[in-house]
């Protein structure tokens, strides 16, 4: 019987065997076969037009087809190196095919993986042994190589003259875990074992896989310098680079452990600077910001936090002309947009009768316009962290913003039924993940428990645990701040002098505890530094 015709395709459909989504190719004589890898489902009416299915598991030797060994000159393998392991050229439902020869563990033939001029790979036999690739020749020794091919590994056999051992996967990464746990008893004959798969999402993710499969320190992981796999270096001439993947394999570690070597070089790095705040102060005691950290400021209501903000954005886009995200949840775009330009021009453009002309805000914002350093996130009241997250992902990798402000973590645990809390926990650690993965800035606010004692609008102390999810902040975060200004004080320059305090400094520790004073100005609409003993501001922070 054969296993289809030459009649039309009618449809592809999932297949029951593999799972697949639509392999399972049906033909206009009713009969259907599944070219999934390691499938082979078969599908066919009966005399009586009953429909009679045979799985790939229960096929046997019988199913196996004849062939010719020959070199494959179009891949670079050799005659002797086909020979070596069996690997033939023949036909297969009226097509050529290569044949390549699977033997289970006692060096049995008991299937074959097909290649087709479409790159389909049906498999013939018996596949229930998830027989490997190479097995026959080598039984024991002190390494071998895993890759993902056959034409991989005759590709690495054949420049070590087919004298060490090479086995490959019976089909590919996405088989790769089940094919190694089926002979591991096979690899128990070797001290090592190296896998070489190819260097693509798919073979990375089934190294990974693999790996902790095998004892601690048997298993390592080689990657070929500027080549998918071994037969693409080898049609390169490139087989120095395939034999030094190999030679220089890294034994697996899990994930988090890493060697000297691994970071040596970030080790060689110049310590720098990281990128300047404006208030002086508090950029030489934390020697700035740098990327992959996270900063958290805490307030009271008309404290003076959105002021500090606005002015370290208008600070970051003119001064150190850099990019900025700005996500102000519970704040409109326009009233954003229409501050920072305020500040950009010593204007209070946000109030009515304030000292400014519609000329001088027209031009401030057209400045902001022209800059095109300014991307804003209109909430539309949805402050869902995973919305949030997506999106600076977005405005970093296709806007190339590197410093990004939040405004503020409790609008974002909205979680219905969910303890606010432990919402704030989980949240704040992805922040912190989420600026370490991309390398960047992330500054954002939190909002206040109501501290016992003197509230924080009337000069109440900020601390740690004042911040709303304090544990997880405290844990997570680089620098945390805190301000500080009693709105109630019968002194005038008592009223607008706002205490910024330095609350935790993970980078040295000793900014930890800094207080310094900041004034505000009524007609600029600017938070500047003064010195501790007089209101003289200090030298050109903005």
């Amino acid at each position: 019987m054969r296993e289809h015709d030459d009649s039309p395709v009618v449809g592809r459909e999932p297949c029951p065997d593999c799972g697949s989504r639509d392999n399972l190719t049906r033909y206009a004589s009713g009969r259907a076969y599944c070219y999934g890898t390691g499938c082979g489902r078969m599908e066919w009416p009966d005399d009586d037009g009953e429909q009679t299915t045979q799985s790939s598991r229960t096929r046997m030797a019988s199913d196996l087809i004849q062939g010719e060994i020959s070199a494959l000159r179009q891949r670079g393998i050799s005659l002797e190196t086909a020979k070596h392991f069996g690997y033939k050229i023949g036909s297969h439902r009226g097509q050529p095919v290569h044949i390549c020869p699977l033997h289970n563990v006692d060096g049995k033939l008991v299937a074959q993986q097909l290649r087709t001029g479409d790159k389909e790979f049906p498999i013939l036999g018996d596949f229930s042994q998830t027989p490997m690739f190479g097995t026959k020749l080598w039984s024991k020794g002190k390494k071998v190589v895993v890759t993902e091919g056959a034409l991989d590994a005759m590709s690495l056999s054949q420049i070590q003259d087919n004298k060490w051992p090479v086995v490959s996967l019976p089909n590919g990464a996405a088989g790769a875990a089940k094919a190694i746990k089926s002979n591991l008893a096979y690899f128990n004959n070797f001290e090592e074992v190296i896998l070489m798969f190819d260097a693509d999402d798919a073979g990375e993710k089934a190294a990974k896989a693999c790996a902790p499969l095998f004892p601690a320190g048997k298993c390592f992981i080689a990657t070929i310098n500027g080549y998918k796999d071994a037969n693409e270096a080898l049609m390169a001439g490139a087989s120095r680079k395939i034999l030094e993947a190999m030679w220089n394999a890294k034994v697996y570690r899990p994930d988090g452990i890493v060697s000297l070597s691994d970071i040596r070089e970030e080790l060689d790095r110049p310590v720098e600077w990281g990128l300047s705040w404006y208030l002086d102060t508090l950029n030489k005691q934390t020697y700035g910001r740098r990327k992959g950290e996270v900063y958290c400021v805490g307030a009271g209501t008309g404290v003076g936090k959105t002021d500090f903000l606005t002015q370290q954005i208008v600070y970051d886009m003119y001064d150190l002309e850099k990019r900025v995200g700005i996500f102000f949840l519970e704040q409109m775009p326009t009233e954003t947009a229409i501050r920072i330009a305020g500040k950009h021009a010593g204007k209070l453009f946000h109030i009515p009768d304030g000292d400014w002309t519609k000329e001088e805000r027209s031009k401030a914002l057209d400045e902001l316009t022209e800059s095109d350093r300014l991307r804003m996130y209109d909430s539309f009241g949805v402050c869902e962290w995973d919305v949030v997250k997506s999106n600076i992902e977005y405005m970093h990798h296709a806007e190339g913003i590197e410093i990004f402000y939040i405004d503020h973590l409790t609008a974002l645990a909205t979680g219905q039924g969910t303890d606010e809390r432990v919402e704030l926990e989980r949240i704040t650690s992805d922040i912190a993940k989420l600026a370490k993965r991309l390398n960047i800035i992330i500054i954002m606010v939190s909002h206040l428990a109501t501290p016992i004692g003197k509230p924080h609008e009337e000069g109440g102390r900020v601390s740690i645990r004042h911040f709303k999810g304090s544990r997880a902040i405290g844990f997570w975060c680089h620098f945390m701040f805190g301000l500080e200004r009693d709105q109630q004080a019968e002194d005038e320059t008592e009223r607008q002098t706002t205490t910024f305090r330095v609350l935790k400094d993970r980078y040295t520790g000793q900014a930890t505890g800094l207080t310094f004073p900041l004034n505000y100005d009524h007609v600029t609409g600017k938070l500047y530094e003064v010195s501790p003993f007089d209101s003289t501001p200090l030298a050109a922070n903005f």
